[in-house]
């Protein structure tokens, strides 16, 4: 019997295990991969935006749901200590833009290092290509019981371990790929925890008769709104991007949270992007006018030349989508700009979701520690609970944050039974 399984060798399960660890509790991690921190290796496309410099004031205001729940969390193991704890275990890091934390390195794999050499020092015992079965706790014996099976080259094998206390650090929906299945709300569920639906976030929006050739094209320094019926519910300034799946880049990913809601509601959706968000309306219509004049075209001769014009305005490779899609004149042309519509018609699902929106419910578990209301000794951490981020780092960190904090409050348990 160990004091601690913890289940999940994602950022939250990884964090939770060491700091169990070091605080002197026998732990067993249990991994379904037969590596840890298989979808830290391919976030921010490789590069791994561990976590975001914010202050909490500011840092908070990308955190979705409750942010009030995840407060505690962030004080007890902040963006600071991600930093330092990367830093102790060989990890430089750097500050890029909007605040974002990367490793030195630009390598995702040296952060899985970091975790992996970590968990090793402070003994934690890893059963790797192991797939959690079954949670129960035993009142006669007074202990989890963690049922696994074991799958290594097509043999089957089945295990089990008993504890005083588990931490369900299994992830959500997104990526499956690397083996997220969603297996942490059925442990949930068993133990009497209701589970806020779920949905695809950061992750593609895709308009109607998308353009295939915007596929590549990066819109820099733009404006988006997103609509819901007639109400604006979203207006977000940077990047974004045209991919193979639709409207991404950070942009995209801030207002998918609430189009995928939308859309999963039945309601309309559309956005508006503004090329021109420097300009103001009229300004870019004197510029329009101005322009036209010296360029030589006009109402006669505007269907045949509108495309040269254009590339005063807008990238080559943007031009012959854009015209397609608007039904443009000379009168129309600023406006046209400053209000490029698109309705949102679907998005991409759970295969490149970033992460998972809902999860377990917040109100049954203790913000101060992680622990579940509903059966003592259980503990939730990462994104199985129902919070999600902004993309910029705040995932990572809330990971880190609550793993940390699931792991005090499951050492403090099982030191409180030990005591009695």
């Amino acid at each position: 019997m160990v004091d601690i399984v913890v289940i999940g060798g994602g950022a939250a399960g990884c964090i939770a295990a060491i700091k169990a660890a070091e605080a002197g509790a026998s732990v067993t991690l249990i991994e379904k991969n037969a590596k840890i921190g298989r979808k830290i290796m391919i976030t921010g496309k490789g590069h791994c935006n561990i976590t975001n410099a914010k202050k909490w004031s500011d840092f908070s205001v990308h955190v979705h749901n409750k942010p009030s729940f995840f407060k505690p969390a962030f004080y007890n193991f902040s963006n600071d200590d991600t930093i330092d704890f990367f830093e102790s275990h060989g990890v430089e890091t750097v500050l890029t833009r909007d605040q974002r934390i990367y490793p030195k390195s630009m390598s995702a794999a040296s952060v899985v290092d970091a975790l992996a050499g970590a968990i090793e020092k402070a003994g934690v015992q890893v059963l790797f290509n192991c797939d959690v079965a079954n949670v129960t706790f035993d009142e006669e014996k007074g202990c989890f019981e963690t049922d696994y099976v074991e799958t290594i080259n097509l043999r089957v094998a089945a295990g089990r371990v008993q504890s005083a206390a588990v931490i369900v650090a299994t992830g959500g929906l997104s990526y499956p790929s690397t083996g997220s299945t969603g297996a942490g709300y059925d442990i949930a569920r068993r133990f009497g925890h209701t589970v806020q639906r779920t949905f695809p976030s950061l992750t593609a929006l895709v308009p109607a008769g998308y353009d295939m050739r915007l596929r590549d094209i990066t819109l820099v320094n733009t404006t988006v709104q997103l609509f819901v019926g007639q109400d604006m519910v979203a207006c977000e300034f940077g990047d974004i991007q045209f991919t193979d799946g639709g409207l991404e880049g950070p942009v995209g990913f801030k207002i998918s949270r609430k189009a995928v809601w939308a859309l999963i509601n039945g309601n309309k959706v559309s956005v508006s992007i503004d090329l021109k968000p420097a300009v103001p309306l009229q300004l870019l219509k004197e510029r329009v006018a101005r322009e036209a004049e010296e360029f030589g075209i006009n109402a006669v001769n505007f269907n045949k030349k509108i495309r040269a014009f254009l590339r005063k305005f807008m990238p080559q490779a943007l031009i012959d989508p854009y015209v397609e899609s608007n039904a443009l004149t000379l009168g129309n042309l600023a406006a046209k700009m400053k209000d490029w519509r698109m309705a949102i018609v679907d998005y991409v699902g759970w295969r490149r979701a970033v992460v998972t929106a809902g999860g377990v419910n917040l109100e049954e578990v203790v913000a101060r520690s992680m622990a579940s209301r509903n059966r003592p000794g259980l503990f939730f951490a990462g994104e199985v609970l129902d919070i999600d981020c902004d993309t910029g780092g705040y995932n990572l960190q809330f990971a880190f944050s609550t793993g940390a904090l699931a792991a005090k409050g499951a050492v403090e348990f099982v030191n409180k039974a030990k005591e009695s």
